[in-house]
């Protein structure tokens, strides 16, 4: 490659630079380039003024600079001559110098300082730079001294065609809907070109595909690559691999250039319609399968993806359509079919179904292309199972009178073997349910009977679960709940519905309301209670009270007159026959107890007892409770205190050994001789240790015991509490002495 750009170049410069050779010395030009000219004064300015003149008049500066221009990547036995410099001040005598400075200069360009002629001694890459900017300027070869102000110029690089185009972005990845229609933008690459794109062609690209032929087609200078052909299908070919081109110089020969890859994948759509594996389905189910179970599955296939292949499921037609439901499976994309209604072999034993799978996501573009949608048929057998007793049915309500006589007939229950062999029932009570056993049932024909009495009052309903068993097959058994209502019968007589006590005022009005008392029966009449209320006939013609029937079934008590005195009678007793309207009806009696008060003069009852007269006035019944309730207590505190006194204290023992002489104490009181006896208990005072440890209470008063036994006053002549005592008395005439022994 390098031998066949060297070739080019010379080439093509060969008869340039011989022009350059024979061009007048006032004018120099770079190769390829008449630009590159570095001109000094008119020559007739100059040759018509003397040197001195010329030297001494000038004004401004004689010489030009323009810019040069060099090839990159040009290399050659001998550095490249870029251009001269001169100035209309050189005569020829070779005292001007030129001085070259700036980007590059001594390392890239060199400039011969005689002649002004600048070579560069490098080669050059325009992409890694594409200008130098440098100065120059002639000084005095002797001195140094600059003749000329410095002058800037630009030597730029010439680009050659040697990058070769590169796509930065691939390889590339696109993707376009299958079935397009010819000529869908699929998607644009894009190649770049290190080159100058202002200088020549070297940066000038053209694409071609060069693999992908003839499914797409690229634009050969906006790289936009487009299906190529219409109604591409995913399902014959999802994936296609695209070879893009792109050539530099316009696509000419020599033209260099760089390829990338395209991957394009065919989006799915909805072209293909669901099909069923099968046109005929057969599934078994035994009979007694439970409820929601599922039969089988069904599956349509659809060469469609994703969304696009997502079916439904329906039963449109065939005689088990109410027994059976179809689901769809979202993952599976399947249909399953489960039982919705009981099945019954000995009713039915096969049933046909024919199934619909639609699509569920239909694109009308291709809605032209027929129905998406397929059928097919589904035949179920039903297999015979050993099922439990079948009730007649599925709950039972009796009904029975409270009176009922035992061991009649309540009512009956049914039930049969579904299956085929048809095996005996037998009937039973679940006890559980029936815990007093009031009731009993025939094992063969399932006639329930009352075993104990009834009572309505006690419980309305009873809530029995009767069994039906197999006999063949123990392990088939069926319950069904049974509901025994309990009817009324009229027998419980009417009452009081509570206990009452009626009061009377002394000042009462004659035909005042003493009291409004109602009735109730425990019985449940169909049409609701109604009472009757009468005196006893003996005392139809009570002087004192009468009745009277109100209508919301209740009894009013009046007075007949006034001027009830509670001390002549204090309480009136009232016999009341209270009767239902049964059949037959019953009857009762009840008492109402009246008590005269004394009332206040708005009839405000305050007091109803014959004591209360001889009370102050104003003082209620109830303050009088409350002192006598105060009395009580306080005699039972009383009685509290002495228990707790007495049961403190111990015997009064004087020990043997200690020394009792300190303690005597003597008293020279008379006593009453040997006729007083009743100061003391002479039998006692002989045997102390008889009274077993009983001593007298502490804490009462010294008269008292001043008054009983002159001589136990002696107790109280100390401060100290005593642990112990023992009494020793003599008895001498009228003398009587107290010892006593202190313990602390």
């Amino acid at each position: 490659m390098p031998e066949r750009l060297a070739e080019m170049l010379l080439d093509l410069w060969t008869p340039l630079i011989i022009l350059w050779i024979t061009l007048p010395p006032c004018i120099y030009m770079a190769p390829m380039n008449q630009s590159q000219v570095l001109m000094s004064g008119s020559p007739l300015e100059i040759n018509s003024l003397g040197e001195e003149q010329r030297i001494l008049n000038r004004s401004k500066r004689g010489w030009v600079w323009n810019q040069m221009f060099v090839l990159e990547e040009f290399s050659g036995p001998e550095p490249i001559l870029v251009g001269r410099l001169h100035t209309d001040l050189d005569p020829g005598s070779k005292k001007i110098k030129y001085i070259l400075s700036g980007d590059g200069a001594g390392t890239i360009f060199q400039i011969n300082d005689v002649t002004g002629d600048i070579h560069a001694i490098k080669r050059l890459d325009r992409e890694e730079k594409a200008e130098y900017t440098l100065t120059a300027q002639a000084v005095d070869w002797e001195t140094s001294k600059p003749l000329e102000p410095p002058s800037e110029f630009i030597i730029k690089v010439q680009d050659i065609n040697d990058n070769a185009p590169e796509f930065l972005n691939g390889p590339y990845h696109a993707t376009v809907p299958e079935m397009s229609i010819l000529g869908t933008s699929v998607t644009n690459v894009t190649a770049t070109d290190a080159d100058d794109p202002v200088y020549g062609n070297s940066a000038k690209l053209v694409y071609s595909i060069l693999e992908g032929q003839p499914y797409f087609s690229i634009e050969p200078e906006t790289a936009i690559i487009k299906t190529a052909l219409p109604n591409m299908d995913r399902e014959a070919k999802e994936e296609y691999l695209v070879v893009i081109q792109a050539k530099d110089m316009g696509g000419h020969s020599g033209g260099l250039s760089g390829t990338t890859t395209l991957t394009v994948t065919l989006t799915d759509v909805n072209d293909n319609p669901p099909k069923f594996a099968q046109s005929l389905y057969h599934f078994s189910v035994p009979e007694d399968v439970v409820l929601g179970t599922a039969i089988g599955r069904v599956k349509a296939n659809d060469q469609d993806i994703g969304e696009n292949a997502q079916s439904s499921y329906d039963i449109i037609d065939g005689d088990g359509t109410a027994l059976f439901e179809i689901t769809s499976d979202a993952q599976a994309q399947d249909g399953i079919i489960r039982l919705r209604k009981p099945l019954d072999f000995e009713t039915k034993k096969s049933y046909t179904l024919k199934v619909e799978a639609a699509n569920v996501h239909i694109d009308p573009r291709f809605s032209g292309r027929g129905p998406f949608k397929d059928t097919a048929t589904v035949k179920i057998v039903v297999e015979d199972a050993d099922e439990p007793p079948v009730f007649s049915s599925p709950t039972y309500l009796l009904e029975v009178h409270e009176n009922a006589a035992l061991n009649s007939v309540i009512g009956q229950v049914t039930a049969r073997d579904p299956d085929i062999t048809s095996s005996p029932i037998r009937f039973s009570i679940d006890r559980h349910t029936d815990l007093e056993r009031q009731f009993n049932i025939n094992a063969d024909d399932g006639k329930i009977t009352l075993a104990t009495p009834l009572d309505r009052e006690l419980s309305v309903w009873h809530n029995i679960t009767i069994i039906a068993t197999e006999i063949r097959n123990h392990s088939q058994i069926s319950r069904v709940p049974v509901a025994i209502k309990v009817l009324d019968v009229n027998d419980n007589a009417p009452e009081f519905a509570s206990e009452y006590e009626a009061f009377l005022c002394e000042n009462g009005k004659p035909g005042q309301v003493i009291q409004t008392v109602s009735a109730m029966d425990k019985d449940d009449p169909k049409n609701g209670h109604y009472f009757l209320y009468s005196l006893l006939p003996e005392m139809v013609n009570n002087p004192n009270f009468t009745i009277k029937k109100n209508e919301d079934n209740s009894l009013s008590i009046l007075a007949k007159h006034n001027g009830f005195n509670r001390q002549k009678q204090e309480v009136y007793l009232l016999p009341i026959i209270i009767s239902d309207s049964g059949n037959p009806p019953l009857s009762s009696t009840s008492t109402l107890t009246i008590r005269v008060c004394g009332c206040s003069n708005d009839g405000v009852v305050q007091s109803c007892n014959v004591e209360a007269y001889v009370l102050p006035i104003g003082l209620s019944m109830g303050a009088l409770i409350a002192i006598l309730a105060c009395i009580i207590l306080l005699l039972v505190i009383v009685v509290l205190f002495v228990t707790l006194r007495r049961h403190k204290n111990e015997p009064l023992i004087i020990k043997d050994d200690e020394d009792v002489r300190e303690n005597i104490i003597r008293y020279d009181d008379e006593g009453g001789g040997e006729e007083d006896t009743e100061a003391f208990d002479i039998a006692t005072l002989q045997n102390p240790d008889g009274i077993n440890g009983f001593l007298p209470r502490w804490g009462l008063p010294i008269q008292w015991w001043e008054e009983r036994n002159p001589i136990q006053t002696c107790l109280f002549s100390r401060n100290r509490i005593p642990h112990s005592l023992r009494f020793i008395f003599f008895h001498k005439d009228t003398k009587i002495n107290c010892i006593t022994q202190w313990t602390t």
